[in-house]
């Protein structure tokens, strides 16, 4: 108990003082928010990316691409083929009895950004006329939606604060001049709202196509998806392949999500190392400049763990504190911001909100922490070790 209390006291004294040692500390305390606020903000780009493109995926859909394709910009499915695989079993039905299914196709095409800039590649998909019952997540939040025949369109959210696309936008591409009538947004972060959509016959008559690169589907019920795995399989005229829609999306994304976390923790990681020495550096100098008070205190009794327990109480106090800036900073100027990245090289690039998510708040904390013990625990132990007679020679 005697000792919980030397504790006590001597962390108490000692935390008391920090504002005469204010120079030091605020070295500590910025070093460690620039590599939090680094670290959080490139995870942030990570999760947000992982977040849009998972959220373009359901477990209840599937998507059908052609046998053998890597990704949906190259799959083909050839339009007498659909009939077939919409009459497959396993996939859900209206209220009229009609599959809750939709043969896509996907093209690019290039805008001028509204705020100037280099022109951009977007996607532009084709979607069908069961829109409403095979994406409830879709949502119309400005003008209407597209009507099939005229070239019309609908812009994702992302891109109308990206890029300036709005209601009554004019883009020149394929077969003359495109007019946007809609803004839609989804219920969650999805990769759609980084796209244009149009009706699907109308896009295939543009490009002269009559070819689909996929058909999404609703499943009807949990055996939906093996039920039309099994009757696809069992049609040898049909050559492609089925994936729930959920376990397709992160797949896609893995890859460059986990390219994204390391370049964070790998910044992350040499920024630490100069916040580590320049709290090294700054703890000494608090040590040297608290030497006879240590001294004094081990002199009338005090032992050496209340000591060491002081000095690292000082560099994880310092440590959260800057950890707590450095995420605010990254919450502050970059949650919500919307980024783009590309997926791969055969696709354009993907707009998508950048998320401070309190996990990487948790993440940064820990990691100022870390910082903290290490660059903490040599000053410490070197101020356990003062000698006691130094404090007597400084007196006299």
């Amino acid at each position: 108990m005697n000792v919980l209390r030397q504790i006590i006291a001597v962390v108490g004294m000692n935390l008391r003082n920090l504002p005469q040692r204010l120079g030091p500390s605020l070295v500590i305390i910025v070093g460690i928010a620039g590599v939090v606020a680094v670290l959080v903000s490139v995870l942030s780009m990570a999760v947000g990316f992982s977040q849009t493109i998972a959220g373009a995926g359901s477990p209840d859909r599937a998507l059908i691409l052609s046998g053998g394709a890597l990704g949906e910009a190259m799959s083909s499915i050839p339009s007498d083929a659909v009939p077939n695989i919409l009459s497959a079993p396993g996939i859900a039905k209206d209220a009229a009895g009609r599959p809750i299914a939709a043969a896509e196709a996907l093209a690019q095409v290039q805008i001028e950004p509204s705020g100037g800039g280099k022109p951009i590649n977007l996607p532009l998909r084709g979607v069908g006329s069961v829109e409403q019952e095979l994406r409830p997540e879709l949502h119309v939040v400005a003008g209407r939606m597209f009507r099939p025949g005229l070239h019309e369109l609908i812009v994702g959210q992302n891109l109308e604060t990206r890029y300036g696309l709005r209601v009554g936008s004019h883009l020149q591409f394929q077969n003359g001049d495109w007019v946007v009538v809609g803004v839609f947004a989804s219920d969650r972060s999805s990769m759609l709202d980084s796209q244009l959509l149009t009706d699907a016959q109308t896009l295939l008559a543009a490009y002269q196509r009559n070819w689909f690169q996929s058909i999404t589907v609703r499943l009807a019920g949990p055996q939906g998806l093996d039920t039309l795995k099994h009757a696809i399989a069992a049609d040898p005229t049909l050559h492609v392949a089925a994936y729930r829609e959920s376990t397709y999306a992160a797949d896609q994304s893995r890859a460059l999500n986990a390219v994204l976390r390391f370049i964070g923790y790998f910044i992350g990681g040499m920024m630490a190392g100069g916040a580590l020495f320049g709290a090294l550096n700054s703890l000494y100098a608090s040590v040297s400049s608290r030497s006879v008070e240590i001294a004094t205190l081990r002199a009338i009794g005090f032992g050496s763990s209340p000591v060491v327990i002081s000095v690292l109480s000082e560099a994880l106090l310092l440590s959260v504190a800057g950890a707590l800036v450095g995420a605010f900073c990254a919450w502050l100027f970059f949650n919500g911001h919307v980024s783009s990245m590309q997926l791969n090289g055969l696709q354009p690039p993907t707009a998508f909100a950048m998320a401070v998510t309190p996990d990487l708040v948790v993440l940064g904390i820990i990691w100022a922490c870390v910082i903290g013990i290490a660059g903490g625990l040599f000053p410490a132990l070197r101020a356990a070790r003062l000698p006691i007679a130094r404090a007597l020679t400084a007196v006299a």
